[in-house]
């Protein structure tokens, strides 16, 4: 009698405490997403203004000192003052947008008007370009802080180094990169020195830093945004895109800057196809009934990157997901870098002319005269800026590399290309898949003086298939290694697919939440449990 007693008033006392209105968990400033810092500027209890000082605050401490990160090129010194302004008009008017007051760093290939696009270089230190990237326009309409542009591989090739910003450091371990051309984002958006980031994407260049920081990142379809107003690299490739902390804030930036643009021509495959909302996707039962291949030809180059690949496949297996196992082409794998580089190549020597013309006086006009200046840098300045060898050797590889009349262009553009297009597409329809996965970086995060790899990633890595087929990828944060080091896993898709994989990504990463605020850039006073 007695037990069944206790039994009833335990029941009465679980019931009494479930019908409570549960608290708010708190939330710091490294783990919060937009929406939620958003909501909390809703109701007051948190500015932009202390959003953007609290940004200044960690790249104070982690960027110069601590672990000095190194990267940030160019503050902004309007940041504070232009968040102080959104606080105003956001209390008089409404928000404009979810990113109404939330800081932002920018990777320097971006052009802005009012802050000097250097693509990293001292050939280009200073200038300041006549107006925005069309990108750059979207996210000041939208109500977002450009707190800092940030360093880059320069001219968005080779390792995270350049001659005016010098060498960029992993927040995970200062001793290792934090992969390139988008470093300086990736860096910047795993220590928290903003909310959100831009980078491109070339041949990984987003990718690679999602991994190697351990946080999200997209590189778009091709045509989805427009690359008006960034410094070119390959046009049949380039794509800028968001880096974030989670999957949330990638699909909240992503609808904020689709759109026709009429300066980039390319950009007029989305019409019909692009959203101004992809959280609508966001669904954490997204990988009950998927399909998912593995594209286990990547696979093998590290045992601990191995091991946590196969835990995230146990773990969509638990979510409801068939996996299924695949082999791409012998003939694709042994193709696509002969394919990258017969592209990317001759098209910087053209296409780096015509954005250089766009440019103030007394700047390089063409590769041979970007050339002729480096070699005569031979010397580090006092400030540290400098030499860059390696990128400046590449330069001379680009302007030999042939024309957009040679016959090896012609060929891998007009049809090399749409046949790797043609033959992911194809995998996609014969084994009926939602996505593919893969390791997006095969091997763990390198240390800063191991050789560079080679353009596109190189045979062991699958990044430049998005780029030759112009699909997107997404990346998630999947775990680590024992040594600290963040492994991401790739979710590629057929083209104009972002919603499908966002979906995807996001029920992967609220199971997982992978996800950890690096151990040399720990949290500050004042972060702790900004959102409640």
């Amino acid at each position: 009698m007695l037990s069944r007693s206790i039994r009833l008033l335990a029941a009465v006392l679980m019931l009494s405490t479930s019908a409570r209105p549960a608290r708010a968990q708190a939330v710091d400033f490294d783990a919060a997403s937009v929406r939620q810092l958003a909501a909390a500027m809703d109701a007051g209890t948190i500015t932009s203004e202390r959003l953007v000082r609290l940004a200044l605050a960690r790249i104070d401490a982690y960027d110069d000192k601590g672990p000095q990160l190194n990267a940030i090129l160019t503050l902004n010194p309007k940041a504070v003052e232009q968040a102080r302004a959104l606080d105003a008009e956001r209390k008089a008017k409404g928000k404009r947008s979810p990113l109404h007051g939330i800081p932002i760093v920018l990777k320097d290939n971006f052009d802005t008007y009012d802050l000097p696009t250097t693509a990293g270089s001292i050939l280009l230190e200073g200038s300041l370009p006549p107006d925005d990237a069309f990108l750059v326009k979207k996210l000041r309409e939208a109500g977002a802080v450009i707190v800092a542009k940030v360093n880059l591989s320069e001219f968005a090739s080779g390792s995270a180094f350049s001659s005016l910003g010098g060498q960029t450091r992993n927040p995970h371990d200062p001793l290792r990169t934090p992969s390139g051309s988008s470093g300086g984002t990736g860096a910047s958006i795993a220590a928290a020195f903003a909310v959100l980031g831009l980078g491109t994407d070339t041949g990984g260049s987003i990718r690679g830093p999602a991994t190697a920081n351990g946080i999200v990142g997209l590189k778009p379809t091709l045509g989805l945004l427009s690359r008006d107003g960034i410094v070119p690299l390959a046009l049949s490739f380039d794509t800028g895109g968001p880096l974030a902390r989670n999957v949330s804030d990638i699909a909240v930036a992503l609808g904020v800057m689709t759109g026709v643009d009429a300066a980039d021509t390319v950009t007029q495959r989305s019409a019909g196809r692009f959203e101004r909302d992809y959280t609508r996707h966001l669904d954490s039962t997204a990988l009950k009934g998927a399909r998912i291949g593995v594209a286990r030809d990547f696979f093998g180059q590290d045992a601990e990157v191995d091991w946590v690949m196969e835990a995230a496949l146990a773990t969509m297996r638990a979510a409801g997901a068939t996996i299924v196992d695949i082999r791409l082409p012998k003939w694709l794998l042994d193709a696509k870098g002969e394919f990258y580089s017969a592209v990317r190549y001759p098209e910087f020597t053209v296409q780096i002319e015509q954005y250089l013309a766009t440019l103030k006086p007394g700047y390089p006009r063409s590769l041979a005269e970007m050339i002729e200046r480096s070699n005569r840098i031979v010397s580090p300045r006092d400030d540290g800026a400098g030499p860059n060898e390696v990128r400046w050797n590449l330069f001379k590889r680009e302007a030999a590399s042939g024309t957009l009349r040679d016959a090896r262009y012609t060929a891998v553009r007009s049809h090399g290309l749409a046949l790797v297009t043609a033959t992911l597409d194809g995998t996609f329809t014969d084994l009926q898949l939602d996505a593919i996965v893969y390791p997006t970086a095969s091997r763990r995060a390198d240390l800063i003086t191991a050789p560079p790899e080679p353009p596109g990633g190189g045979a062991a890595s699958a990044a430049n298939l998005a780029n030759l087929s112009g699909f997107p990828d997404l990346i998630v944060p999947a775990g680590f290694t024992t040594d600290h080091l963040p492994v991401g896993i790739s979710f590629l898709g057929r083209a104009f697919s972002e919603g499908k994989l966002l979906g995807l990504g996001y029920a992967f990463e609220q199971r997982t939440k992978a996800r950890r605020l690096p151990r040399h850039t720990p949290a500050l006073t004042g972060e702790k449990g900004i959102v409640r």
